[in-house]
């Protein structure tokens, strides 16, 4: 009878472990169409557009007082947000542990960031420091919200589980990118069957990709479930609600800092991912600039590429995970990088107004960017101490979008420098080879154990 009991109880905590990681998916499948339709497709070029209009007769637009070539204003703003983000996640993140209320905190950001993309359809004529503005409210919102989504995957999924349940997160993402991406294409390409101009048709798909989010988010507010905090889970009274919860969370930020250093493995795989996912945060961000300024490419041609990658991310992310559960996930994450250095490599070379080759290129980056992102994201579960999962997320989120400053701000100098656009992606190539050398150098199995977790069987 007891036998049966025990058993029963696994089973309904294995059905409650699946119906969140359902909903879990489901905000991969809300916010990446932020990140595809608005940064990597329309909101490059438009805003690139919309910063000529008001540049002066050299070129240069001023915000701030500050001269700045309208080619490059995107990547620095870009490089601002994320700048901003490295303010406000690790703080997100230790106000989350200490309270136990990700939830609420990730639907916050999430609303905040949606709302500010919507507010992307008033973008028009030379109003390119509102365009400014609202990116960088929806980027550090996005940040800030995705280090809280991120924080409950070692709560949803047990150690064996986590490179499938991550692969599969980042496939939801990117099936929705494309989905949004088809209705995206239709409108732009058919814009004047519709009666709007081109200009009107890039605000309408900017401000769907905020309702998309908005919409979707819903799911995994009613499926997730927080989990108390370190004081409630010890039958203690909370400190953290209200207006104390910031000086909670600036203090145990600061204690994170502290602890972290307890873990030097651990710190030892985010530098190696701090270098290469910096490159990999560039190369999605100035994609469509690249293609549309250095390449003649059209608007058109560049979204059907970008539709490419997402279709081919669902194929790799999974592709990849079923590598990672036969090699390993650190070897397969390796093997990506390889393959990154020679894609953006490649790149450099190609010829100027011939699609064929740009649609080569966006194949190959498709095929190992979800997975090398997907299997990153599960390997540092692994090293996260029991209990720290949102703190350490957010020094993660750090290193994936607060510090992709640097890639943004290197194509942007380089560009500023030398006025070529082959030259700003080139000098990328240097972020996935130096992060391929210290990836290769992390012991992941001991980093696991010192952070005092079971280590799978592969790794």
């Amino acid at each position: 009878m007891g036998t049966a009991i025990t058993e029963a109880a696994v089973a309904e905590r294995a059905a409650e472990r699946r119906r969140e990681q359902q909903g879990w998916y489901f905000y991969d499948w809300a916010n990446s169409v932020f990140s595809t339709t608005v940064i990597t497709v329309f909101l490059g070029p438009y805003l690139t557009d919309v910063a000529k209009a008001a540049a002066d007769a050299d070129g240069y637009v001023h915000p701030l007082g500050i001269p700045v070539r309208a080619g490059a204003y995107f990547a620095y703003t870009i490089s601002a947000s994320v700048l901003l983000s490295v303010l406000v996640m690790p703080l997100a993140g230790a106000i989350a542990d200490r309270t136990g209320r990700k939830k609420p905190l990730m639907g916050a950001f999430a609303y905040l960031g949606a709302a500010a993309t919507m507010g992307m359809f008033f973008l028009a004529g030379d109003r390119y420091l509102l365009g400014g503005a609202l990116l960088i409210v929806a980027n550090v919102s996005y940040a800030a919200s995705v280090v809280l989504y991120n924080a409950f995957l070692s709560q949803i999924a047990e150690p064996h589980e986590r490179d499938a349940v991550s692969s599969r997160g980042w496939a939801f993402g990117y099936a929705a990118g494309a989905l949004m991406l088809v209705a995206n294409l239709g409108l732009f390409l058919g814009h004047d069957a519709f009666g709007v101009s081109k200009g009107l048709a890039v605000r309408i798909c900017l401000a769907s990709a905020g309702l998309w989010w908005a919409v979707f988010t819903v799911v995994p507010l009613r499926w997730l479930r927080d989990r108390p905090g370190p004081r409630a889970a010890a039958g203690l009274p909370s400190r953290d609600a209200g207006s104390g919860a910031l000086g909670q969370g600036l203090r145990q930020l600061a204690a994170t800092a502290r602890d972290m250093r307890r873990y030097p493995l651990t710190l030892a795989f985010l530098l190696a991912y701090l270098i290469y996912n910096d490159g990999i945060q560039t190369v999605i961000s100035q994609a469509s600039v690249y293609g549309s300024e250095e390449l003649g490419l059209e608007q058109g041609t560049l979204i059907t590429a970008i539709l490419l990658v997402q279709v081919l991310a669902v194929v790799g992310a999974l592709a990849l995970g079923r590598l990672a559960a036969r090699y390993g996930a650190r070897r397969t994450v390796l093997g990506s990088l390889a393959a990154w250095t020679v894609t953006i490599g490649a790149g450099y070379f190609l010829p100027a107004g011939e699609p064929v080759w740009f649609f080569a290129l966006a194949a190959a980056i498709g095929m190992v960017l979800g997975g090398s992102q997907a299997l990153s994201r599960s390997l540092f579960s692994h090293m996260v101490p029991r209990g720290k999962e949102a703190e350490y997320f957010s020094v993660y989120e750090v290193s994936d979008r607060g510090t992709s400053w640097l890639g943004p701000l290197l194509f942007g100098l380089t560009y500023q420098l030398t006025g070529s656009y082959r030259d700003a992606i080139i000098s990328l190539v240097v972020f996935f080879a130096a992060g391929f050398v210290l990836l290769a150098r992390v012991p992941v199995r001991a980093a696991v154990e010192a952070a005092g977790n079971r280590v799978p069987d592969i790794i």
